[in-house]
């Protein structure tokens, strides 16, 4: 046969895979992708469990304790626990030193603020309400933050 009478045709490309199945390494990135999600998941809601379990613990311990000055006495000791988880050698603070203890960072919420009635509130007679239950929610923020180890 002469090269003339072939029956040539053009070249013809195959067709583009398809995109699925998936290559192995799109399924490594997935998985990973996945892990990654998952740890991210399994901290948040540790942490969250762990954040509601110190904020029932501190609720309870305020309920035990009678109204009033108790409640200061009360919060007073569950942040010297906290504080101890902290630094072993905060227990040992007193007076003005525990209160800039407390404020940590910049705040002055306990050395000028309400919170510095949790220094004497517990030895007296009587208090107003409002002010006790403004320096236990003072004391409840500032445990939660000992409990996670903030300063």
């Amino acid at each position: 046969m002469m090269a003339a009478q072939l029956p040539l045709r053009d070249v013809h490309l195959p067709a583009a895979p398809g995109w699925w199945p998936l290559a192995p390494g799109w399924w490594l990135v997935i998985g990973a992708v996945l892990l990654v999600v998952l740890v991210v998941l399994a901290i948040y809601f540790f942490r969250r469990r762990r954040m509601q379990r110190w904020m029932a613990l501190f609720d309870r311990q305020l309920q035990a304790a009678a109204q009033g000055p108790a409640q200061l006495a009360a919060a007073s000791e569950l942040l010297r626990r906290a504080a101890r988880q902290l630094d072993p050698q905060a227990v040992q603070l007193q007076g003005e030193a525990w209160l800039r203890f407390l404020d940590g960072g910049n705040r002055k919420d306990f050395s000028s603020g309400a919170g510095r009635l949790l220094l004497d509130g517990g030895f007296r007679p009587q208090l107003e309400g409002e002010q006790i239950e403004h320096a236990c929610q003072l004391a409840r923020a500032r445990f939660l933050e000992l409990m996670a180890g903030r300063r």
